[in-house]
């Protein structure tokens, strides 16, 4: 049966280009954008999973650079320690010079005490970022090395720790009173510091009482007044008299005086190791320093050392072989963090381009399909409209049966 009211062949044409329009839309989305899954309403779980996965990406990046970051520290600490190694081995070789009875002792000793100097500024150089792990003062670092995500989606950090090393020559101890007359005094326990005005100031000097408690040979006294920095280290013929602290008060003045700083500088003769210092500038001057324990440290013997005699030499020879020692376990111990370091980011990058790898299987578009099947949904789209065309023509032949 005909009808002009109802077209059953148009209704369907029309679903089927509704249906072919809707999935060339969603092939050209698809080709556009380069995925199959671009939003929650494509898929709502494979979404969801695309999205966590990215997180852990952009996660796992940061964790590399928290371990490049990790990995130069140690490797600054690593040749540090090999480079402190080299010099107690030229050391060694001085030491063993000595052992000769026709050699001028007092020559190589000038060249041990200049390699002492070498290795204490390796280890006080020896920071990456302000992370110094040789010098004593650091017990561990910690790094940061992955993320773990358990079944229930809980998400925990890891870390590499790396355990520091003690190749100190020496350690700081407070040794003296310093105190300034606007009452400023000892900043801490292992430095001091106060503060002079300009000349015409009220607080324009200020008193240092240098104590000894238990100084020891190789001890150093360090004064910095403002850009100026002396210091005095002390000998063993110091601590065999009567007042070491005249002895470094005296020394200090002296080279402050021949320092050019603009300070008056007076010796206390009745108080032992007083010295007030007066600023004779116009700008404001601040006084601080620190006293170098050298009986401390992980290398502290090493202020101990002197070739200048015979027995000393013999003594040198077995103290400089537990030196080199305890500098090769510490170069031996960064270089296998290191190690570790390194494999732990070698493994992240993998892990982040696998990561990567299935996201892109999960929600990427496969181009060559896409391509194929919209020149297919091209073709039966034209055919739809065709189809559609002719049936909207068909209730015209009704009008043959009406004609006369």
């Amino acid at each position: 049966m005909s009808s002009i009211l109802t077209n059953n062949g148009a209704m369907v044409a029309l679903q089927t280009l509704k249906s072919i329009n809707s999935n060339l839309a969603s092939t050209q989305d698809m080709i556009s954008t380069g995925k199959k899954v671009a939003s929650a309403k494509d898929n709502a779980a494979i979404f969801a999973v695309s999205k966590v996965m990215e997180s852990d990406v952009a996660g796992f990046k940061a964790v590399s650079e928290s371990l490049a970051l990790g990995e130069a520290t140690v490797s600054v600490a690593r040749n540090a320690a090999e480079t402190v190694t080299d010099l107690l081995t030229e050391m060694k070789t001085k030491i063993v010079a000595a052992q000769e009875d026709n050699v001028d002792r007092s020559k190589i000793n000038d060249d041990v005490t200049e390699l002492k100097n070498q290795i204490s500024s390796v280890v006080s150089a020896a920071q990456f970022n302000g992370l110094n792990l040789i010098d004593g003062n650091t017990a561990s670092a910690s790094i940061l090395a992955s993320l773990d995500r358990d079944g229930s989606g809980n998400v925990t950090a890891s870390s590499i720790s790396v355990s520091g090393q003690d190749l100190a020559t020496g350690g700081y101890t407070a040794k003296a009173a310093f105190t300034g007359s606007d009452g400023l005094a000892a900043d801490s326990a292992d430095s001091f510091g106060f503060a002079l005005d300009g000349n015409g100031g009220t607080d324009d000097a200020g008193t240092v009482v240098i104590v000894n408690p238990t100084y020891d040979a190789g001890d150093r006294i360090t004064m910095r007044l403002g850009e100026t920095e002396v210091s005095y280290t002390i000998s063993a013929e110091d601590i065999a008299s009567t007042s070491v602290e005249d002895i470094v008060a005296v020394n200090l003045k002296t080279q402050i005086e021949q320092s050019g700083a603009d300070v008056t500088v007076d010796y206390n003769i009745a108080s032992a190791g007083t010295l007030t210092i007066t600023n004779n500038g116009s700008d404001s001057l601040f006084v601080s320093g620190q006293f170098t324990n050298a009986g401390s440290g992980g290398l502290g013997a090493l202020a101990g050392i002197d070739v200048s005699t015979g027995v000393g030499a013999t003594a040198a020879l077995g103290t400089i072989e537990t030196l080199i020692g305890t500098a090769i376990d510490a170069a031996a111990a960064f270089g296998s963090a290191e190690g570790r370091i390194e494999t732990q980011n070698n493994f992240i990058s993998s892990l982040t381009d696998s990561l990567t790898t299935g996201i892109g299987a999960l929600v990427d578009a496969n181009m060559e399909e896409a391509s194929a099947r919209l020149q297919a949904l091209q073709v039966q789209q034209q055919l739809a409209t065709q189809s559609l065309s002719i049936a909207n023509q068909a209730p015209q032949s009704l009008l043959s049966l009406f004609r006369g």
